[in-house]
């Protein structure tokens, strides 16, 4: 893999733009968001990777649903907006190109396998998966760094998570799973209990609408700034709402490198630059 994995503690926030499922299954949306993503400065872009057979449940399967493609039943909507083997090599060789990481989450065990030919760097495990006991363990056997979102899961799920893995090479991402996210759900105070609890990386992956709550994550010290991007919020999908079109990405990476200058090392000094307010202002 070409990336030089700069994610770290003492590293630069690494921001990731999630495209998802945003791409509609659509190679050419796909590679598009790719493209705007490294020009906003992401980086990295994540995708989404399932087996709709095996992810979609028994009950959901056969319900018909009103799509851009017409009536279909939900698992062949869910198969519809899946990418396949050449589209991920298209994705790869583009990615390469252009100098930007990219991965998926996996919500499978098969769709771990048919991503190893990839050699990724980073491993996502979705919120919505951090039960998957066995999926976690798959995971576990692949070099790279794991990257663990932990939205509707209790303090106990998370530790069970957390003991499969090397605590080094492990980044927990706070988020809450709802879509978009209201900001009295957020409780960016989780921030700063992982970072006492573990002693690995934190992050957040955000749902919310704007782009406040993902610069507060930063300066209360987030590392990783994970959020949904799309090219229309008003595309049909269900996590368009809760995405960021492209100037709104390019906001929020602007501001994020202005507050990790902000932030500074915590040592009190005197700058150069205030010593002639110092002399014209001091009495004593």
């Amino acid at each position: 893999m070409y990336s030089s994995c700069v994610i770290g503690k003492n590293r630069p926030v690494y921001i990731i733009g999630e495209i998802g499922i945003n791409h509609n299954g659509d190679i050419d949306i796909a590679l598009r968001l790719l493209k705007e993503a490294k020009s906003a400065g992401c980086n990295a872009v994540k995708f989404q990777k399932r087996t709709p057979v095996l992810c979609v449940p028994e009950k959901q399967k056969n319900i018909l649903r009103q799509t851009p493609w017409g009536i279909l039943t939900y698992l062949e909507y869910k198969e519809r907006l899946e990418l396949n083997k050449k589209d991920y090599i298209k994705i790869d060789n583009y990615a390469r190109k252009l100098g930007i990481d990219w991965f998926v989450s996996y919500w499978d065990i098969p769709s771990i396998s048919f991503m190893d030919s990839f050699s990724l760097c980073y491993h996502k495990i979705p919120s919505a998966c951090i039960t998957d006991l066995e999926l976690l363990r798959e995971v576990s056997l692949r070099d790279g760094i794991v990257i663990m979102s932990t939205g509707m899961s209790s303090l106990s799920e998370i530790q069970k998570a957390v003991d499969v893995f090397s605590i080094t090479d492990l980044c927990l991402l706070h988020t809450t799973s709802s879509y978009p996210c209201c900001a009295a759900e957020i409780n960016l105070r989780m921030i700063q209990v992982f970072q006492q609890q573990y002693s690995c990386l934190v992050g957040y992956s955000g749902h919310e609408r704007g782009i406040q709550i993902s610069l507060a994550a930063v300066a209360m010290g987030a590392k990783v700034i994970e959020r949904h991007i799309t090219l229309d919020r008003t595309m049909w999908g269900t996590d368009q709402a809760s995405s960021l079109e492209i100037p709104g990405l390019r906001k929020l990476i602007r501001d994020i490198r202005v507050i990790e200058d902000a932030m500074g090392d915590g040592v009190k000094k005197i700058y150069t630059s205030e010593l002639s307010a110092k002399k014209k202002l001091r009495r004593k």
